[in-house]
């Protein structure tokens, strides 16, 4: 028995090459958008270490504080490539 191989009907565009059909798009960032992102994840992640620290979790703590900083860090070399305006 032989099976034909034949293309989807709806081909993925865009940053999202790996979506199924019925997927939702992500959305393209812009540069000040990401950096949004970037700070709004960083403090999240914050937050988690604090309520992680409050239920007496240190090591779920220490993970959580201590990976927020990269999301800074991250934030930082974005603001710095994007050229965007400094901060007062």
């Amino acid at each position: 028995m032989f099976i034909a191989i034949a293309r989807p009907a709806v081909e993925p565009q865009g940053p999202d090459a790996v979506a199924v059909p019925g997927s939702p798009a992500i959305p393209f960032l812009t540069p000040r958008a990401l950096h949004a992102r970037l700070l709004d994840n960083a403090a999240a992640r914050r937050r988690r270490g604090q309520e992680r620290r409050s239920a007496c979790r240190a090591e779920d703590a220490a993970y959580w504080i201590s990976a927020a900083p990269m999301a800074v860090r991250k934030a930082c070399e974005l603001r710095r490539e994007a050229r965007l305006a400094t901060l007062p």
